[in-house]
């Protein structure tokens, strides 16, 4: 087994020794040459104001996004889609080289939801040596301090937003988005929550000192020592990422760890690499300019079926671990690795709650429904499954409307969205795998099973563009509240459950139960009575889920905002953590200080 570089210029093992002097924002310098790291000055007095910005974002929780998602034209400048088309174009059908060691053998097999293959080739990672020489790396990277640590992450998103359209492309034909959301999505969005984590943190590191002068009365002279506090990485960071949302679900654990003085095993899934390829390389060269290893960033590419991930995860090296996926494995990973002493951050599978009890505009209400149910074919971890309806139905300013009729002006609204194939597939992407596939295909054995009744039947949908991907619209089955054999199942994809309880006050308790048991990322009401959207709020916090409330505009359910919105509590079972609180952040890093006397 060879260890070789896959670019030229590389040395396994390399690692550019720093230290720095105790205050933030001091000049770091090349212990081995003495030389200035002119990259990093130059970065820091570029991002500075970002990161002061971020911070005061993130403290007031109010808004704030460094990079606009719009993919216009005079937002992004001209030519720039076109320029990162072309990039993504010259990807395919060859070898990505990277700066790490390798077997010197290939990985790769992706092929896009859409139906082309990308016939993109990835270096097989030599692990032990990887893993080598990204320990190696960390002793510079954690010498140059949290502050110099955040100027370098801040440069490589920076350099990762100028690729948003190359990204874009590597999102959509690896998740089946369609392009406008994995451009926003996977591109600044993305990015936004990767700043979100360098800041939260830079803030957690910066709250220990970097040193104090401790002084303790005494009877003849004070007892005077100097205390200094370095924040110490926990190790190697292994990231596990997703096939639907490859950049947004991994960049805040990915941030996370490098923010605190960790390296990163990159470990994406093997049918959604090229985008976290891409990043990884934008990292690896933003550190080898500012002298730090390459190595503290590497690609774990492996071939469908294989368990790279189970046994990576086992490895004494490494000491955190951000998973994104299902359920079995993730639970795994909570049992197995977190005994072992990892610090392990988990979002799973959940099944996503809407009670509906009232609403003042039952159109503004089934449109909004109607959207989030459609967006990207239902393939989010925020999508809504289960809508509680009331047997007698739900009060309108026109009257009450009944659970038929409900479920008629639903199907209306989804066929507005859906209805011209061509505007449809811009919002509905392509079903990503055979599962989703399987989970819409089977809705007549589902209703049959269930007791139950389709309400709002599937289309499959041409597009105009990839006759191969398979394209449908949501469904909607409806069945009665007894059938929690049903509905307490994630059926991931284009299908949501219109269920029938006894009472608004029934729809709450079940909600509770449901995803105090089985999980959810989001929860939503609509109510126009105080003392229910009261009751749902404490609902909410019984079943530790977020819950919005009354959306009739342009925000949904499937939407959280970086530097406002957590994603994921760590209250419930579908996820242990939460992007991106100081629970997130602080576990990656611990404090080790020295102590000396001050001579009298």
């Amino acid at each position: 087994m060879s260890i070789r570089s896959t670019r030229a210029g590389w040395t396994p093992g390399y690692s550019a020794e720093m230290t720095t002097t105790s205050q933030p924002g001091q000049t770091a310098h090349d212990s081995r040459s003495g030389a200035s790291h002119e990259a990093v000055e130059g970065w820091r007095a570029t991002h500075e104001d970002v990161l002061r910005e971020a911070a005061e974002a993130l403290a007031a929780r109010s808004y704030f996004s460094r990079y606009p998602d719009s993919p216009s034209p005079r937002v992004q400048g001209e030519g720039a889609a076109e320029a990162g088309r072309t990039a993504y174009e010259q990807r395919l059908d060859r070898s990505f080289d990277l700066s790490q060691p390798t077997t010197g053998e290939s990985v790769g097999d992706e092929v896009s939801p859409y139906g082309p293959r990308l016939g993109v080739s990835y270096p097989r990672l030599d692990i032990g040596a990887a893993l080598a020489a990204a320990r190696e790396g960390m002793r510079s990277w954690r010498d140059a301090g949290p502050r110099t640590r955040a100027v370098a992450c801040v440069e490589i998103i920076e350099r990762l937003n100028a690729r948003s359209f190359e990204l874009g492309h590597a999102v959509m034909h690896t998740s089946g988005q369609p392009f406008v959301m994995a451009f926003q999505a996977g591109g600044p969005q993305a990015q936004d929550r990767a700043l979100e984590a360098v800041v939260a943190g830079l803030v957690e590191q910066e709250r220990i000192p970097s040193s104090a002068r401790w002084e303790k009365p005494g009877r003849d002279a004070a007892v005077v020592m100097v205390k200094d506090y370095v924040c110490v990485p926990r190790g190697v960071a292994l990231l596990i990422g997703c096939n639907t949302f490859p950049t947004w679900n991994a960049y805040p654990g990915l941030f996370a760890s490098l923010v605190t003085g960790n390296a990163v095993i990159v470990k994406p899934h093997p049918r959604a690499v090229l985008p976290l390829a891409i990043t990884v390389e934008v990292c690896q060269e933003v550190l080898a300019e500012a002298g730090f290893s390459p190595a503290l960033v590497q690609l774990a590419a492996e071939g469908d079926g294989e368990r790279l991930a189970a046994d990576l995860a086992l490895r004494p090296e490494v000491a955190i671990i951000d998973y994104t996926g299902g359920p079995g494995f993730g639970s795994w990973l909570e049992r197995e690795a977190a005994a072992a002493g990892k610090a392990v951050f988990t979002e799973k599978a959940g099944v996503n709650t809407v009670v509906l009890d009232s609403a003042d505009d039952l159109g503004a209400v089934v449109g909004n429904l109607a959207f989030s149910l459609t967006l990207y074919s239902g393939q989010m971890c925020t999508t809504p499954q289960n809508l509680y309806i009331p047997r007698g139905g739900i009060a309108t300013p026109e009257g009450r409307v009944s659970v038929e009729e409900f479920a008629e002006r639903l199907a209306s609204a989804i066929g507005r969205l859906t209805g011209d194939d061509a505007r449809a597939v811009e919002v509905l992407g392509a079903t990503v795998n055979d599962v989703v596939r399987g989970n819409s295909a089977r809705l007549g054995e589902l209703a049959a099973e269930a007791g139950g009744e389709i309400v709002v039947s599937p289309r499959d949908v041409a597009h105009p563009a990839y006759p191969d991907a398979v394209v449908r619209t949501p469904a909607v089955v409806r069945l009665d509240v007894s059938r929690e054999d049903v509905y307490t199942r994630e059926l991931f994809g284009p299908v949501a459950l219109l269920i029938v309880t006894d009472s608004t006050e029934q729809s709450l308790a079940q909600f509770v139960d449901t995803v105090r048991e089985h999980g959810a990322m989001t929860a939503s009401v609509y109510s126009t009575s105080e003392e229910v959207l009261a009751a749902a709020r404490e609902a909410a916090l019984d079943a530790g889920v977020a819950l919005s409330e009354n959306l009739t505009g342009q925000i949904f359910v499937n939407q959280t905002a970086a530097f406002s919105d957590f994603h994921g509590t760590g209250a419930n079972p579908a996820a242990n953590a939460a992007y991106t609180d100081a629970a997130f952040v602080a576990p990656r890093f611990r404090v080790v200080a020295s102590r000396r006397h001050v001579p009298a």
